[in-house]
């Protein structure tokens, strides 16, 4: 009987951790956004110039993947995880670039709308590289 009700808690509390790890890493991200972003824009400030997503929509989606990325990999590398796992999970923040890229190029998609769609895929992308390494981050 004590088996059965260890079991049943045991997958909720992995399942917990994982969403919980989610959630520290979507809010990493979300800081190193934020700060990195300022600093640049500060920096491209005062060298009186700018970094537009309508008129560079390319150089703004990479910077953008760029600051959350840093942000992400200070917080995983602080919670003990390896290189491979940290440069997987910034790729997933330069993958959507890669379908988006050719996308706007082409006129499907418009500038403005590149850095929304940009993060929308990245959310699941984050998603899928937690699962390929559940263990790492459920447990």
């Amino acid at each position: 009987m004590c088996t059965d009700a260890y079991t049943r808690t045991q997958p909720r509390h992995g399942k917990a951790h994982f969403a919980r790890h989610y959630l520290e890493m979507v809010a990493a991200m979300v800081v190193g956004m934020l700060i990195l972003g300022a600093v640049t824009h500060g920096i491209l400030a005062l060298a009186g110039t700018e970094l537009s997503a309508s008129r560079q929509p390319e150089l703004a989606s990479l910077e953008m993947a760029f600051d959350m990325s840093v942000g992400m990999a200070v917080w995983m590398r602080h919670r003990g995880h390896g290189w491979a796992s940290t440069f997987e999970m910034c790729g997933a923040m330069f993958v959507p670039a890669l379908v988006l890229f050719p996308l706007l190029w082409l006129n499907v998609i418009a500038p403005d709308s590149m850095i929304s769609l940009e993060h929308l895929a990245m959310l699941p992308l984050m998603f899928l590289v937690m699962l390929r390494r559940r263990s790492e981050y459920g447990g």
